[in-house]
């Protein structure tokens, strides 16, 4: 039986994306695979696992909906964020050979992420739930005629041989991964941090444009706002937004004061150290 403070939760079978990013972040820690996303973030709550290793958003495919849903309400905290590069395998029964396949499975963004070498080999593409489930499922049946589009990882648990690896189009194809708990950890000031936080304003004109006037003035940078409907209406939306920073500094501080006179709702998720990719992505910007 695994010790649930040496355990780390993911949404998905062994083999997903996101097993890969919690082992590399939790190496000597026990992984639980979740079926769904709410799951994930009940193993943390229950105590079930100490983290939960969460999608927030793709660089191809954009944001993960279901976690901006569900994250706001899900009484933990982000205590850290980590960024894996995607690296998609064209995974085979062992023996099958490239112009055998005609049939390819994946997870609809997989395939998306991946549409020019389908189209290079004529492969019709079948969406499954999940890349790690299309590994799983042609484990099974083995046919020499299909293929599934998944990690290097879910082809070593499921036994399947990788005919070529790296077949996404695109090749910043990078997913940033949350890490979620139950306390707050407050970084250290050593660390450039990030904070993270959702808030409505009122509907009312300028009310986003007011709200946010704060972070300009007090020189605060914001490196992430995005707006998204919820409980069905569609006359005022909840924002999520990142920032660099805590809500300690000085300058943070006064920003989020003149947030909330302008919001009826204002949540700080968690500040947490900043991953060295983004400074790397800052840096790349910078020459271009």
């Amino acid at each position: 039986m695994t010790d649930p403070k040496n355990t780390v939760a993911f949404q998905g079978l062994p083999g997903a994306y996101s097993h890969m990013a919690a082992t590399r972040l939790f190496p000597s820690m026990e992984v639980l695979p979740c079926p769904a996303f709410e799951d994930a973030f009940a193993a943390v709550r229950e105590g079930k696992a100490l983290y939960a290793v969460l999608p927030i958003e793709n660089s191809v495919a954009g944001r993960v909906a279901d976690i901006h849903h569900l994250m706001p309400d899900s009484g933990l905290h982000i205590i850290d964020e980590f960024f894996l590069k995607v690296s998609h395998h064209f995974l085979v029964a062992p023996g099958t050979k490239l112009e055998d396949v005609t049939i390819v499975r994946s997870h609809v963004h997989a395939l998306g992420q991946c549409r020019k070498f389908i189209k290079e080999h004529g492969l019709k593409a079948i969406v499954h739930a999940d890349t790690a489930g299309a590994a799983s499922e042609l484990s099974e049946h083995k046919s020499p005629t299909e293929a599934a589009i998944a990690s290097e990882l879910a082809g070593a648990i499921y036994g399947l041989d990788s005919l070529k690896a790296n077949i996404e189009d695109e090749d910043h194809n990078t997913t940033r991964f949350l890490v979620m708990a139950r306390e707050a950890v407050v970084p250290s000031r050593s660390v450039e941090t990030v904070t993270t936080f959702v808030f409505r304003v009122k509907n009312v004109p300028a009310a986003l444009y007011k709200a946010l006037g704060g972070f300009a003035t007090n020189g605060v940078n914001m490196t992430k706002l995005e707006s998204y409907q919820v409980a069905g209406t569609f006359v005022a939306a909840r924002f999520y937004a990142d920032v660099e920073g805590r809500p300690e500094d000085e300058a943070l501080g006064r920003a989020l004061d003149e947030l909330a006179h302008f919001t009826h709702e204002l949540k700080i998720l968690g500040s947490y150290p900043a991953h060295p990719y983004r400074f790397a992505a800052r840096r790349d910007l910078k020459r271009d």
